[in-house]
């Protein structure tokens, strides 16, 4: 019998850019973290005040340059966080978060603070936003538009093009660089053609 996590489904870049509020689970998240300040009743409502206002106030957006996060009713908090200033990124759930499938997105910069520069709570999703984040933070951005198999990259054809009518450079560079940009193409139909028959 196999017991092993079966792997995240993949969530499109449309669906993170969806994200817009936390997942009504970080609700009874704060309700349960508010459970053992019972014992100090003035504690626990001052405790769950602050948490209703958080979750009511919290919103994110994520878009093609970076994350934007804001919460709070009287003192008011907004961060914005390019992908290109993001160092690392950590996924942390303590037990009753695991129980409930949530964990937070703890985002660090080269700031030089202890304490991460972001944290996303209230995601259901968050391996694959992991990932994307991963990914936007190395620079893999998507393909806007779909080119269509016979026809070279863009870039890949501004490239040879350039080199071909630089002064000084050599036609076997001109022509290695255009091989190179076939063979990209190549490898990119043949990664879609994969990626659609799985």
């Amino acid at each position: 019998m196999n017991l092993a996590a079966p792997p995240p489904r993949p969530v499109s870049d449309a669906a993170i850019f969806a994200i817009e509020r936390p997942h009504p689970k970080l609700w009874t998240y704060y309700l349960l973290c508010c459970i053992p300040a019972l014992l100090f009743p003035p504690v626990a409502v001052v405790l769950g005040l602050v948490n209703h206002f958080r979750y009511q106030t919290m919103r994110y957006r994520f878009d093609a340059e970076g994350i934007h996060m804001r919460w709070g009713l009287l003192f008011r908090r907004e961060v914005i966080l390019n992908y290109a200033r993001i160092q690392d990124i950590h996924l942390v759930s303590n037990f009753v978060e695991r129980w409930l499938g949530l964990a937070r997105i703890q985002i660090q910069t080269a700031s030089g603070s202890a304490t991460p520069e972001m944290t996303l709570e209230g995601i259901l999703e968050f391996e694959p936003l992991r990932d994307f984040l991963y990914g936007r933070m190395r620079g893999i951005h998507p393909v806007k538009t779909a080119t269509s198999p016979a026809t070279p990259p863009p870039l890949a054809g501004a490239i040879a093009a350039a080199s071909v009518n630089s002064v000084g450079v050599e036609p076997e560079l001109a022509q290695l660089l255009t091989a190179v940009t076939a063979e990209l193409t190549e490898l990119r139909r043949e990664l879609r053609n994969t990626r659609r028959q799985s």
